[in-house]
């Protein structure tokens, strides 16, 4: 059982002696401060913690930290008079494993106000089956929505949808009521991909043009590869429909002539999920507790591991091959 003098925690490290990660012995004291104390029950991975993880991106600002950018637990302690001790509560993003120590330990001190209490229609594991991912691909529809778009303007394409970010895309834009198709280079997961929400599921030559206008076949669509594939989408968009950036798991490139834009009016949204305001958060959340929870949460959570199974995941998700969301059981 771990106490605030012994706890296990999954720690990075970049000195001397080279960059490397790993499970070490800490105690509260080793944390960064914070007013809320939690025991961790719940994190995720994602692609920027493999990055972390691993080295592969310059993802922390300071070192050592332990790695993990979501985390899910109950309140020890708390300083803050809005947290009692048994609270469940929820945190993604916010600079965790990027300026402080993440979600990666069986005890977590985290800053009140980026703490969310576990909304009503949500359990813990859930959460973190969505975490960072999920609420990246509801920011992302909350952001389009706020900008006009319907489902009338047509289908929502979702790139990368194999992965965190697209799986849990298709599902929460089909469970809002769009028609969404999912584009994805492995066939021989369409039928997940159709089994969580896609209508229909493309090859990435379906968003291979060079050209800077195509005919409109989207409505709209959320992209986290970057490159060719998002110019090649805001080509073939229809007018005032939105695409948003939320990655670029194959380039930080954009190509791309202002044509969409002002022939057609395409509106191109930026999705930075980890510094988003408190009260958007909030609604965020409020929405993929409700009306914009996804039905097939575990058929999208392909794995559970420990935090002794994570660097065999990150590397997984390096070389391209993961599908849906690996949840990490803390305790």
């Amino acid at each position: 059982m771990s106490t605030l003098e012994s706890f296990r925690a999954f720690r990075i490290h970049d000195d001397a002696n080279g960059y490397r990660s790993g499970i070490e012995t800490l105690s509260l004291d080793d944390l960064n401060p914070g007013e809320v104390v939690i025991r961790s029950v719940y994190s995720s991975v994602n692609f920027k913690d493999a990055l972390a993880g691993t080295g592969q991106g310059k993802i922390l600002r300071r070192f050592p930290l332990v790695g993990g950018i979501d985390v899910a637990g109950h309140v020890l302690q708390s300083r803050d008079p809005a947290f009692k001790e048994g609270d469940a509560v929820l945190v993604t993003g916010s600079g965790l494993s990027e300026t402080r120590d993440g979600g990666y330990s069986e005890i977590t001190r985290l800053d009140a106000r980026w703490v969310i209490p576990l909304p009503s229609g949500l359990s813990l594991r859930e959460s973190m089956i969505l975490g960072t991912a999920g609420f990246t691909a509801a920011l992302a529809l909350l952001r389009m929505v706020e900008n006009r778009q319907t489902p009338e303007l047509g289908p929502l394409a979702v790139t990368g949808a194999t992965g965190g970010v697209g799986s849990l895309a298709v599902a929460i834009f089909a469970k809002a009521g769009f028609m969404v198709h999912a584009i994805s280079g492995k066939p021989e997961h369409a039928e997940y991909l159709q089994s969580i929400g896609a209508s229909e599921v493309l090859g990435r030559d379906a968003l291979s043009t060079t050209r800077p206008m195509e005919t409109a076949r989207f409505g709209g669509g959320l992209d986290s590869v970057g490159g060719p594939m998002l110019t090649s989408l805001l080509a073939q968009t229809a007018p005032y429909g939105n695409v948003a950036s939320a990655g670029l798991a194959s380039s930080a490139k954009l190509e791309a002539t202002v044509m969409p834009f002002i022939i057609r009016g395409v509106s191109l949204l930026g999705i930075a999920s980890a510094g988003t305001a408190r009260d958007i958060r909030n609604e965020v959340w409020r929405h993929l507790a409700s009306d914009w929870k996804p039905d097939t949460l575990d058929a999208i959570c392909t794995r559970e591991i420990g935090m002794d199974g994570l660097q065999s995941v990150f590397a997984t998700m390096l070389a391209g091959g993961s599908q849906g969301r690996s949840v990490v059981c803390i305790q």
